[in-house]
């Protein structure tokens, strides 16, 4: 049965609905609660956490709201602490599985795919940004002052995480989007984006992973525990789990004006081959739904914080450690999660923690001399002691 891991989700409805709660059936056979909401919230209180599993689909944690006018902004950082308070229910439990990067596997290889197909180009300063970050994690992983050094807590029944991260050669994937599997809804063909643009295709997770495997047999590349293929989808591509209809809740999208409205990213294994690969959609932040994938959400920032002037880029990093750090501790949904299967980046789901830097261009970490905002990784040792545990590093260089 096909997995899919570390969903950064929100089930709600948008458009003109009024705020309300109610109950639907997932495709998996599992129900959940699904929470609608008016285009603007009326409170300044944040949604309450979905379930963390729904039927296949692990480690569902909500998106935020975006900032509304006359809320406080929430940034739950404990100043004068070494860390800040998980989410969900910790600590992580070890479930027996196998983890990634061990010494029988060698180091893990994080290989960027940047899907480009005719009609959808991907800007080339977003590309550098995210191939900068990916580096900088690859020189920095031996380090214990960054969101990676988390990852040495978890071991698996394979042995020992090593600290060693290798940046692949980065893909351009040129292949043809397939046949639309997911139905873009006419209302979603603008005010998705902060640019007031919306979708005009639409991919579901088979045909994400077979364009995954694609381009693992062509480059012909490996697909075991040492690698990690990170998939990263070109803007107006909406993406669902499920191929079909995004009028209702049954299916999960990315956010839209429907009630699948649900995540921001996930990381899974492929059904066939079994590739370890993340699906990275065009970052959502800014948009008309009042719905982010950015920092500046209602536990976040007042504005959007990007220190390398690149909001989409600055955005889908912080993602991007979420998913990498989940599919080394639990890349088969069999390792580490929590007593209501949170993995280490949903405990911490936009949790920044201290910054550093100057308004509009915070930063929380420093890798190869470069700045960077990405959410907190939970530790399980700081836990036992202070029973807060999201951290910036097992040694931050920046905590108060």
């Amino acid at each position: 049965m096909r997995r899919v891991l570390g969903v950064i989700l929100t089930l709600m409805a948008v458009g003109a609905l009024a705020a309300a709660t109610a109950t639907t059936a997932t495709a998996g056979g599992a129900s959940v609660r699904a929470s609608a909401h008016s285009p603007v919230p009326a409170a300044c209180t944040a949604t309450s956490a979905g379930p963390a599993r729904m039927g296949r689909f692990l480690g569902i944690v909500q998106v935020q709201q975006s900032q509304v006018a006359g809320c406080a902004v929430t940034n739950p950082s404990h100043a004068g602490n070494t860390s800040d308070r998980a989410i969900g229910q910790p600590p992580l439990l070890f479930n027996g599985g196998v983890v990634m990067g061990t010494k029988s596997t060698g180091r893990v290889v994080l290989t960027p795919i940047f899907w480009q197909p005719a009609g959808h180009p991907i800007d080339a300063g977003y590309q550098n940004t995210i191939n900068t970050y990916l580096n900088d994690v690859a020189v920095s992983s031996h380090r214990q002052d960054n969101v990676y050094s988390m990852a040495s807590e978890y071991p698996g029944s394979n042995g020992a995480h090593l600290t060693g991260i290798k940046f692949g050669v980065p893909i351009i994937d040129t292949g043809a989007l397939p046949p639309s599997g997911c139905t873009v809804a006419a209302n979603d063909t603008s005010n998705i984006y902060a640019d007031s643009t919306g979708y005009d295709a639409c991919v579901d997770d088979d045909q994400v992973q077979a364009e995954v495997n694609r381009v693992i047999g062509v480059q012909g590349l490996p697909a075991d525990l040492a690698h990690i293929y990170v998939m990263y989808l070109p803007k107006h591509v909406e993406t669902c789990f499920f191929p079909g209809s995004t009028l209702t809740s049954a299916n999960a999208c990315t956010i839209n004006n429907q009630p699948s409205a649900a995540f921001c990213a996930y990381h899974s294994q492929a059904t066939v081959g079994g590739a370890i690969y993340a699906n990275m959609p065009f970052p959502v932040y800014d948009s008309a739904t009042h719905f982010t994938c950015g920092n500046n959400g209602r536990n976040g920032f007042p504005v959007l914080e990007s220190p390398n002037g690149n909001p989409d880029a600055d955005t889908i990093i912080s993602t991007t450690s979420h998913e990498v750090n989940e599919s080394i501790t639990d890349p088969e949904g069999s390792a580490w999660f929590d007593a209501i299967g949170f993995e280490i980046g949903d405990e911490c789901n936009f949790v920044f923690g201290p910054t550093n830097g100057v308004a509009g261009q915070l930063y929380n970490q420093i890798m190869n001399g470069h700045h960077y905002i990405t959410q907190e990784e939970f530790s399980n040792s700081d836990f036992a002691v202070t029973g807060l545990g999201c951290k910036q590093g097992e040694k931050e260089r920046n905590r108060p």
